[in-house]
């Protein structure tokens, strides 16, 4: 036990008003709806929150709810079906209702228990033996009853302890929150050009909006309508890409010299597989990197950096697609269908994908924009009974629209940056991320001192 720390029961804090522990809120499905303050499933807690698939609970259900809705300071704990993911109610974190699959711990009493430092003790050592150790009690899916956790104990340091901890380890989660929403606003911003580009056609709606051919295109900066107004202003050699008519198409009115073909015929699209786990050489010593869609149900941004299991030589002779290069488009096409990331590195698949070969006639970034925009089409063509499933065959004749490969250039020289910065971001919080792992077991245990390590990492903190 560190020096000067206590150990308590979790009840007796509970019954003298220093935490409160509590699950979520027992909702019927006609008590939720698609509007609303986010009702948080397990599936939607993975460090962060990720409420864009959450149900809802409308305003007249709310009173009902309690005070099992979120407040700043809360510990997340999933509890049932998935255990052992967490995470920090923040301060601006939106409002969310919690469901039976999640526990909150609340600190009742800052002065004896800080709650971002509560956070990090749940996801230490002392807390995970002792779910781990009520976990599996069934033969069920794995559980951890409020009552068991209220039987736990705790292993409490002075409060100034527990404050330097929490904002050493808080400042590298802050960074890395502060990329996340960086990653946010670039994703956001390379979508936005491609809506302006290329769903809305602003470029070309401005050209038909100028009182005559002869009327220079205003150009960032010099007032009146812009190309893309408000994502981007173009320069004069990007301006002069964009026609200044529309013509029809199968797709509609699409501005003037632009294809439409099938997507099949622009890209080439192939499929991965799973080599067999029960052959060793396979899979031992593999230095490759092999992906399925559970890699990235955690995905917050687009790329792909790393994958659980790596596969050797071997294995890869063992799939048709072979090793992918870097940059290419991965799109899930079952369990579920629609996830999509571009690999930042090599990477063999399996039965799960459909990987897009992008080129100079519709590039990575171009495709991945183009499958955001139209995955309601792409997962109305899914089949199957069990699940459902996107072919190859039945997403190659899926039209897509395309410019002159001149402006393809021009849209890829643009947003290529913002994903390289992306990619960097995602690096970089990787690293944090490994760094505070490591940190967390020795401050909690007091093998690390806290002002030698705030003397160390200095300015940097």
């Amino acid at each position: 036990m560190a020096c000067n720390s206590q150990q308590f029961g979790i009840e007796e804090l509970i019954q003298n008003g220093t935490l409160l522990i509590n699950d979520g809120y027992r909702a019927k499905n006609s008590e939720l709806s698609r509007s609303g303050i986010p009702f948080a499933r397990a599936g939607n807690i993975n460090g962060g929150f990720h409420f864009d698939d959450a149900d809802r609970v409308p305003p007249e259900t709310l009173a009902r709810v309690g005070f099992k809705r979120s407040k700043p300071g809360d510990v997340v704990f999933t509890s049932k079906g998935t255990v052992g993911r967490f995470a920090f109610v923040r301060e601006g974190t939106p409002e969310f209702v919690y469901s039976p699959q999640l526990c909150f711990w609340r600190s009742g009493n800052e002065k004896r228990i800080n709650s971002r430092w509560l956070y990090y003790w749940m996801n230490g050592h002392e807390f995970f033996l002792q779910y781990k150790g009520v976990a599996g009690q069934t033969d069920m899916a794995e559980y951890v009853s409020l009552r068991d956790q209220r039987a736990m104990r705790i292993t409490i340091p002075p409060l100034p302890k527990q404050k330097a901890i929490a904002h050493i380890l808080g400042t590298l989660d802050d960074k890395i929150e502060l990329n996340r929403r960086m990653n946010a606003t670039l994703e956001a911003m390379a979508r936005a050009l491609f809506q302006s580009w290329f769903v809305d056609f602003d470029p070309v709606r401005a050209k038909l909006d100028a009182p005559s051919p002869s009327t220079p295109l205003p150009l960032a900066g010099e007032g009146g309508r812009r190309p893309g107004e408000g994502v981007f202003g173009l320069d004069a050699a990007t301006a002069a890409l964009f026609p200044a008519h529309f013509q029809d198409s199968l797709l509609g009115h699409i501005p003037q010299g632009w294809t439409v073909e099938p997507v099949g015929e622009v890209v080439e699209s192939v499929g991965g597989t799973t080599p067999s786990t029960a052959e060793p050489k396979f899979w031992e010593g593999g230095t490759h990197h092999w992906t399925t869609p559970k890699d990235f149900s955690s995905l917050q941004t687009p790329v792909l950096l790393d994958t659980n299991r790596k596969i050797t030589d071997a294995g890869i002779a063992q799939i048709s697609s072979g090793l992918l290069p870097a940059g290419t488009l991965l799109l899930s096409s079952r369990a579920p269908v629609g996830y999509l990331a571009i690999a930042a590195m090599p990477v063999a698949i399996n039965q799960g994908f459909i990987a897009i070969k992008c080129n100079e006639r519709a590039s990575n970034f171009f495709m991945l924009n183009w499958c955001q925009t139209n995955m309601a089409e792409i997962e109305s063509r899914a089949t199957g009974t069990t699940f459902a499933e996107i072919s190859k065959t039945n997403f190659r004749p899926i039209r897509v629209m395309l410019p002159p490969k001149e402006l393809m250039a021009a849209f890829t020289e643009k947003v290529a940056p913002l994903y390289a910065q992306i990619t960097a971001n995602l690096h970089q919080s990787r690293t944090l991320a490994t760094l505070r792992d490591a940190l967390l077991p020795k401050l909690l245990s007091g093998e690390l001192r806290v002002a030698t390590l705030e003397s160390q990492l200095g300015a940097s903190l």
